[in-house]
């Protein structure tokens, strides 16, 4: 009796300074990253709103690009990896410093400055990562406990951009390796993800909370809600496909990063001339906000996809995931009228679906669901997810992320996505 009772107190003092540490970690994560990544959302926001004053910015594209390429090569970054390398900090302990935020904070705001179709969070992920496994270094944690550092970071940073607490949290947790769940860091990165969001609230940013006509229940409903979600689970094929060879095809023809970047910068630009629009410039919230109010034209998606492509394969930087709401909900939107669903119903299926089969994070996409578009419609979004997850097979945007788990039965894989 006496034994189990001091096993009992060493266990409960253990929880107890584990929980002390992580908490009081996942705090001053969520702090300092908060109030980074706040600077970073209000840094592109306000190049935006500049760049639409100054439309003659997208002209300055290419020159962009070559400064991009100039700063990670004055930083000694010759091959970027992108969120590749966020995943491999915490999967193998894969180096990251500062260097690698600042270089991904000044590209980015670069690269949405002079209208490159790009979004913000693989730029959070990667502020995240590099704060994360820097203050490791600094406070000498060892490589487990510094992975999980390296998550909080990537919560707090995601949090603070997209004000989606409970969904960033998971999101760390879960695009590492799919089909398992890395709990061990559930408290410090909810907590960094609260306090994340809580700062940039603070600074007066929120969420994208479009409004949502949910239907009601029906075997109809949940069928065409299905039907959407299969269209974008197939979609993320294409748009994976898409970002994967525009980088290989830059990088056939053009051996030479400047001129990879020139050039890609310029075909954006001859793109938004011949198209007489600049919608497709920039992260396009507006036409995502619109895509949730009226029907969308057919080829809207397949454009953003291209200007994306052509972007982020060129070197420029920022992040697919806003482009991914982009074409999920202007591809859902212009199903609404042949499907007879309100356009924001459909919108909002189409943009969960998309994200879902493009990072296989099904759990983090039906807690995003829920925080943007409100817990009503749930039983569909859970429909939507569950059908995405499959139709998108082993497709995914990082090809550094690992499916663990089969989707289709409960077999060890161990594979990478592709």
């Amino acid at each position: 009796m006496e034994t189990q009772n001091r096993t009992w107190l060493s266990h409960s003092l253990f929880s107890a300074r584990c929980f002390c540490k992580w908490g009081l970690l996942g705090l001053a994560m969520g702090g300092v990253v908060g109030l980074v990544g706040t600077g970073f959302s209000w840094a592109v926001d306000s190049v935006t709103a500049l760049r639409q004053v100054h439309s003659w910015l997208l002209y300055l594209l290419p020159v962009a690009g070559v400064l991009i390429v100039g700063l990670y090569h004055l930083f000694g970054i010759y091959t970027d990896k992108g969120t590749n390398l966020v995943l491999l900090a915490v999967r193998e302990h894969g180096k990251m410093d500062l260097r690698n935020m600042i270089c991904i904070f000044t590209a980015s705001v670069l690269t949405h400055l002079c209208g490159g179709s790009s979004g913000r969070e693989g730029a959070a992920l990667q502020i995240g990562g590099s704060m994360g496994a820097t203050f490791s270094k600094v406070l000498k944690l060892d490589e487990a406990d510094s992975r999980i550092l390296v998550m909080s970071g990537m919560s707090a940073c995601f949090a603070a951009l997209f004000g989606t607490p409970v969904s960033a949290a998971f999101f760390a947790m879960e695009v590492i390796s799919i089909g398992v769940l890395h709990y061990s860091a559930l408290l410090p990165c909810m907590t960094a993800a609260v306090t994340g969001s809580a700062v940039s609230r603070f600074f007066g940013m929120g969420p994208m909370s479009p409004q949502v006509l949910v239907p009601g229940f029906s075997w109809l409903s949940f069928g065409k809600a299905a039907a959407v979600a299969l269209v974008c689970g197939l979609l993320s094929f294409v748009f994976c496909a898409g970002i994967h060879w525009a980088a290989k095809g830059y990088q056939r023809f053009l051996k030479n990063p400047y001129l990879r970047a020139a050039a890609g910068g310029g075909l954006v630009v001859l793109c938004s001339l011949l198209l007489g629009t600049r919608m497709y410039n920039g992260a396009g919230t507006e036409t995502i906000l619109a895509a949730f109010t009226q029907q969308q034209a057919w080829y809207v998606f397949l454009l953003k996809l291209l200007l994306t492509a052509l972007t982020l394969g060129a070197g420029f930087k920022g992040g697919e995931i806003v482009p991914v709401f982009f074409v999920g909900s202007t591809c859902g939107s212009a199903l609404s009228g042949l499907l007879g669903l309100d356009p924001s119903f459909a919108a909002a299926i189409g943009m969960i679906s998309l994200f879902c089969g493009v990072t296989n994070c099904p759990l983090t996409t039906l807690f995003l669901s829920v925080e943007l578009f409100g817990g009503e419609g749930a039983p569909f979004y859970g429909a939507a997810v569950a059908v995405a997850y499959i139709s998108s097979g082993y497709a995914g945007l990082y090809s550094e992320q690992k499916i663990l788990y089969s989707k289709f039965k409960p077999q060890f894989i161990d594979k990478k996505v592709g």
